[in-house]
């Protein structure tokens, strides 16, 4: 009979001719989890940063109280009159309390009274009532004005001043009340207003009208 020969195949080798361990494959697992938490860890670094920012500009913007502004707006003439002999004069007109609240909440504040003077005495006062400015707008007041010299000393320079044919008047007011924020937190502040008012005797008009 004829001898039976046996022929032994070499396994599949990979085609480099290098087998991958164990060992080795299990580095390779390790290192693909040591990576996978490295950029986890960098994610959450990064979400933290990105929340301290947010966090940072909502504190100094939106939560931010900012103090509201009152100011006289245009003013409208009925009558105007003056007699440097006496010396005397006496007005009425039509302006606007105007409350600009730049605030991310609305203002509410409290009743309240705009004094005119003339050289620091007061010469006629009008209300402002209770009300309330809106978030990030202006609360405009129609009111009627009317001064007259009745509760003012006798003034020498108010006789010069008439025959000079200006007037000048100042306003003040000062509002207080809360500004509220997100529902929940309430701050106090209080609002000034400090106007100075030049009347042209001659045409009627006013010739300047100048708030801080």
């Amino acid at each position: 009979m004829a001898e039976k020969t046996h022929q032994a195949y070499p396994s599949a080798a990979p085609a480099n001719g290098y087998t991958r361990s164990d060992g080795e494959s299990l580095v390779s697992e390790d290192e693909l989890k040591r990576q996978k938490r490295i950029k986890l860890f960098t994610y959450i670094g990064i979400f933290i940063v990105f929340q301290i920012i947010v966090m940072t500009v909502f504190g100094l913007t939106v939560m931010k109280v900012k103090t509201p502004k009152v100011r006289l707006g245009e003013i409208d003439i009925q009558s105007l009159n003056s007699v440097p002999a006496t010396p005397s004069f006496d007005t009425s007109f039509t302006t606007q309390i105007r409350v600009k609240n730049t605030n991310w909440g609305p203002y509410k504040f409290d009743a309240t009274t705009a004094t005119f003077l003339y050289q620091g005495v007061a010469v006629g006062q009008v209300s402002i009532p209770k009300s309330k400015a809106g978030m990030r707008s202006t609360k405009k007041i129609n009111v009627e004005v009317s001064l007259n010299t009745d509760g003012l000393p006798s003034s020498s320079t108010l006789g010069s001043e008439l025959n000079s044919g200006i007037l000048t008047l100042t306003s003040e007011a000062k509002l207080t009340g809360k500004v509220e924020l997100m529902l929940i937190m309430k701050k106090k502040k209080s609002a000034s207003m400090d106007c100075t008012i030049a009347f042209d005797l001659s045409t009627k008009t006013v010739k300047t009208l100048q708030c801080k």
